[in-house]
């Protein structure tokens, strides 16, 4: 299966002058998560690369949606600018939203950047809150952000 076959579907990256705009799918929230998790990883290199040998897990917490975004993507990054993690697998779990916050549990598998194996596509700086979108319809969940580049 063709990297473009594999990420068919669960994002698009969408026209910006200067940094990377993503929008990703998914029928629930959870998976639209895991896909936002996978388009970045995808921005920095190929991911269908990323050996599966190493599970890591996260919990994230935030007073809204968008923070929650926010703070997962960054948890990513984080874990990748201090260890050198890349990852292409993820699974939300626990997911949790009451009036006071929103939060869930998710484990990544991924493996050490390694350059000779990972081609290097764009550095991520950072996530960002400029012109984040979270959409949810009746059949389906709908994130827009966009990354620093």
């Amino acid at each position: 299966m063709s990297n473009s076959d594999r990420v068919a579907g669960k994002f698009e990256f969408l026209e910006h002058t200067a940094d990377v705009y993503i929008r990703t799918y998914g029928t629930q929230m959870e998976e639209a998560y895991e896909n936002a998790a996978l388009a970045l990883f995808e921005t920095m290199t190929n991911s269908a690369k990323i050996a599966q040998t190493q599970e890591d897990t996260f919990e994230v917490e935030a007073e809204d949606q968008y923070a929650l975004l926010y703070n997962w993507l960054e948890a990513l990054l984080v874990k990748f600018e201090t260890e050198g993690m890349l990852y292409s697998k993820f699974q939300i779990s626990d997911w949790h939203e009451t009036s006071e916050n929103f939060k869930f549990t998710a484990k990544a598998w991924g493996e050490k950047f390694n350059p000779k194996k990972h081609p290097q596509k764009v550095g991520v700086k950072a996530i960002t809150y400029h012109l984040m979108v979270i959409i949810r319809e009746p059949e389906r969940v709908v994130l827009e952000f966009i990354l620093d580049i």
